[in-house]
C-alpha cells in the first residue's frame, strides 16, 4: 500500500533535518493518512478510502463524498478517485432511469 492519499495525490517528500550545530541529514515527511469509510448516499454503502486529513475535510465540507467526486473535474482526480466516481455515476444512472 502506498502512502500516498487517494483523493488530493498527497505523498511522501523529503528534506533535511537540521541540527543546532547545522548538520543535516536526509528524513521523509509523511502526509497524515487516515483509513476512512464515507457514506455514499447514491450506492447506499461506504466507500473505504486511505485520505490524508486535509482532504476528508474537503469532502466533508463539500457535502459528501458524492457531492465531491461529481463536482470535480476527471482531470484533477487520481485513478482510484475515478473508479469510484464511475460506480456512483452509473449508480445514478440506474436510479434515474428506474424512477
Amino acid at each position: 500500500m502506498s502512502r500516498r492519499c487517494e483523493i488530493t495525490g498527497k505523498g511522501v517528500l523529503s528534506g533535511n533535518n537540521v541540527s543546532h550545530a547545522n548538520n543535516k541529514t536526509r528524513r521523509r515527511f509523511l502526509p497524515n493518512l487516515q483509513e476512512t469509510s464515507m457514506l455514499s448516499d447514491t450506492l447506499g454503502a461506504d466507500v473505504k478510502m486511505r485520505l490524508c486529513t486535509r482532504a476528508i475535510r474537503t469532502v466533508e465540507k463539500n457535502g459528501g463524498i458524492d457531492a465531491f467526486l461529481l463536482g470535480t473535474p476527471n482531470s484533477r482526480l487520481p485513478v482510484e478517485a475515478l473508479v469510484v466516481k464511475r460506480r456512483i455515476m452509473k449508480a445514478a444512472g440506474k436510479k434515474t432511469a428506474a424512477a
